[in-house]
């Protein structure tokens, strides 16, 4: 992260493993030249900001929390459709008016989300091994009908403190 870079968090959401910045630079790098693209200034800013950050993050507190370094909003946006294609970053659907993007678990590790119904505020947080066992258990019937799972997510809905006496 960039020294004075701030991302406000909404909620007490945690990464569930802290990122090697010099490593996630790396793969991130690794990951564009492969598909043929450039690990740009812009995107390298995008990525900074992820990584502060403690939850998903809209577009516009991606905007506000640069290292001073300016990004036009459309530019912005188009490099984080890139960044999702190469597999850096992930989109997260609140439902709510804004998408959130946070960096894809191959760099951060597994997690889930607690979404609110009333800001629409997302924030990570982990699972018990017992729970993640009980979905292998779910993956198992699945694969027995015939499907694929390349993955799964749990969200779980209802209000953040700051919503919860907004009721």
């Amino acid at each position: 992260m960039s020294e004075g870079t701030v991302v406000e968090t909404h909620g007490s959401g945690t990464r569930p493993d802290p990122v090697d910045l010099e490593e996630l630079h790396l793969t991130v790098s690794r990951r564009l030249r492969a598909a043929s693209m450039r690990y740009s200034r812009s995107r390298f800013s995008v990525v900074e900001v992820l990584a502060a950050g403690a939850r998903p993050l809209t577009l516009p507190e991606i905007l506000s929390g640069g290292d001073g370094y300016a990004l036009a909003q459309s530019s912005a946006y188009r490099n984080l459709g890139e960044l999702v294609e190469v597999g850096v970053v992930r989109r997260v659907e609140s439902g709510y008016d804004h998408s959130r993007f946070e960096l894809d678990e191959s760099l951060t590790g597994h997690h889930h989300h607690l979404v609110c119904v009333g800001c629409g505020c997302v924030d990570d947080f982990e699972v018990s091994d017992e729970f993640e066992a009980g979905i292998e258990g779910l993956v198992d019937e699945a694969v027995a009908r015939g499907f694929s799972v390349e993955s799964h997510r749990f969200d779980m809905l209802g209000r953040c403190s700051s919503c919860s006496g907004n009721v």
